[in-house]
């Protein structure tokens, strides 16, 4: 049975530059959808936040670059929390799949590793 399935991810970029933000925006999304069976067609939308050291580009475009174009997308800045890790990217996707919650795989990438201890790879 089909479900609505919400999946977190994060990542960060070495420098505050439009193609770095749109590599890591693809390649966390590409890790998202294999390793949890996804195609573009099982996303209903996308969040995304940046912190605000990233200003150089809307995380949404790196999605688009990659086919997520029919794909609901929106950007928000990420609260400025002193100490907070910097030049991270966070997603929030709600998608379609056959498995269960439980077995969703939640992606952390590059420095955002530490952030999710508990669900990095």
């Amino acid at each position: 049975m089909t479900s609505l399935v919400a999946l977190r991810g994060a990542t960060q970029v070495d420098r505050d530059e439009p193609e770095l933000i749109h590599l890591a925006v693809s390649e966390l999304l590409s890790e998202i959808m294999a390793a949890n069976g996804l195609s573009v067609d099982d996303f209903i939308s996308v969040l995304f936040t940046a912190t605000p050291d990233l200003v150089s580009e809307f995380p949404a475009v790196g999605a688009r670059s990659i086919g997520f174009g029919a794909v609901p997308l929106i950007c928000a800045s990420e609260i400025n929390v002193q100490g907070a890790m910097p030049r991270i990217i966070r997603l929030l996707a709600h998608v379609q799949s056959d498995r269960p919650r439980e077995a969703a795989k939640h992606i952390y990438l590059k420095g955002a590793v530490a952030l999710r201890k508990d669900l990095a790879q």
